[in-house]
């Protein structure tokens, strides 16, 4: 699989949030090379706290595929998953979980998909183009 290909999606997604006045929050499926969901954070925009981009990305793949095709997808993420979008993924039971930035105040991969003596859940990657996801998220900041 192409990590890098497929978190510069992530990336592109989280530069079209910021231009719409949304957090860089964005996420990609993918299953079998090819892309099936794809959003960017949309709190703002529909006025709804759950509307984070790993959400409706899932929401937008179960739609196309199905939410019985969900455990094969590999999920691209530009910040570590917070503890809802954790779960998600857990219940949907996705193969793979790529991201960009460890969230230090919300991020919960290590807290739910991966807690200390835990067996199963998703594989988990991190660290795929840091550097471009945190000069995203420093736009936020600044």
């Amino acid at each position: 699989m192409n990590y890098e290909l497929f978190m510069g999606e992530a990336l592109a997604e989280g530069r079209l949030a910021l231009e719409e006045g949304e957090l860089p929050g964005a996420a990609v499926a993918v299953l079998d090379e090819a892309m099936v969901g794809r959003a960017h954070d949309q709190v703002r925009t529909q006025g709804d706290p759950t509307a984070h981009a790993i959400l409706v990305t899932l929401r937008d793949a179960a739609r196309r595929l199905g939410p019985d095709r969900l455990g094969e997808l590999t999920i691209f993420t530009t910040l570590e998953p917070c503890a809802m979008c954790a779960g998600a993924l857990l219940a949907c039971e996705v193969a793979e979980v790529v991201y960009a930035v460890p969230d230090a105040e919300a991020g919960a991969v290590g807290s739910v998909l991966r807690p200390p003596g835990a067996r199963g859940g998703p594989r988990v990657v991190s660290g795929i183009r840091r550097d471009e996801a945190e000069e995203l998220l420093a736009a936020v900041r600044a």
